[in-house]
């Protein structure tokens, strides 16, 4: 054991977003309760490649008494995460659910609502909705603008099937519950092979949930292209707390 350079974790700090774990070649951190962790000393290098992605700034290099960086166990480890990912990712759906086939939906009215009974219809215009369900080949995705919308988003605005649905296609999923590198990769291919118009993200305000607006930064630098995007920040009460463009 010797004293060198390694990342430390201010716990207070974390929202445990994730977003670090992606920029971690060694697979050195996890989402351990909630929280980032270093998983080992021999697995992280000390270089800090993680810090930039932390909205937070939790993470910090330090001087400390570590055990050296083994670079040849780390990568293995790094190789067996990914061939588990891969594993998870290539195993069917049982029965080959008919819920993913994809569809589209044929709303009457486009603005979600029905005059005559007073009622609010579902400006739903297609499914699936999930984003690792989409795949660039679904025809309500070609040319579509594209709402990459936050599942706790979609729970708590009260305008979401009149104001934001009809119109636009539409891709849910959780930044910080889900495996946000795989929604990027997915993401790219929908911007690079369907021709999206323009990705808005819907999120909340928690700071974990800035995970989709990195995750269409990446998509749109990952496809080679460049594609107008906004987002629409949401409180849990359903208000919108801000609207623009994404710099």
């Amino acid at each position: 054991m010797a004293t060198r350079k390694i990342i430390e974790i201010d716990e207070e700090k974390c929202t445990g977003c994730g977003l670090c774990i992606i920029d971690c070649a060694e697979s050195a951190l996890e989402i351990v309760d909630g929280k980032a962790k270093l998983v080992g000393d021999v697995y992280c290098d000390g270089l800090g490649a993680c810090l930039g992605s932390c909205p937070e700034g939790a993470l910090t290099v330090i001087e400390r008494e570590a055990d050296e960086f083994d670079e040849e166990v780390a990568m293995e480890r790094a190789k067996r995460l990914e061939e588990a990912k891969k594993a998870v990712e290539a195993e069917p759906l049982a029965c080959g659910c008919p819920g993913t086939a994809a569809m589209t939906l044929k709303n009457e009215d486009s603005c979600g609502c029905t005059e005559q009974e007073g009622e609010i219809a579902s400006g739903l215009g297609h499914w699936p909705i999930k984003l690792q369900l989409l795949g660039p080949d679904m025809p309500f995705l070609k040319g579509a603008d594209l709402l990459l919308l936050a599942d706790c988003a979609g729970a708590s605005y009260p305008e979401l099937h009149r104001g934001l649905l009809p119109g636009k296609a539409v891709a849910m999923g959780c930044p910080k519950l889900d495996d946000l590198e795989a929604h990027i990769e997915r993401l790219a291919e929908l911007v690079k092979f369907a021709g999206l118009k323009s990705i808005t993200v819907v999120r909340m305000q928690v700071p974990c949930c800035r995970g989709f607006v990195h995750a269409a930064e990446q998509a749109v630098q990952r496809a080679g292209v460049e594609l107008p995007l906004r987002e629409m920040v949401i409180s849990p009460k359903g208000e919108v707390l801000s609207e623009g463009k994404i710099a």
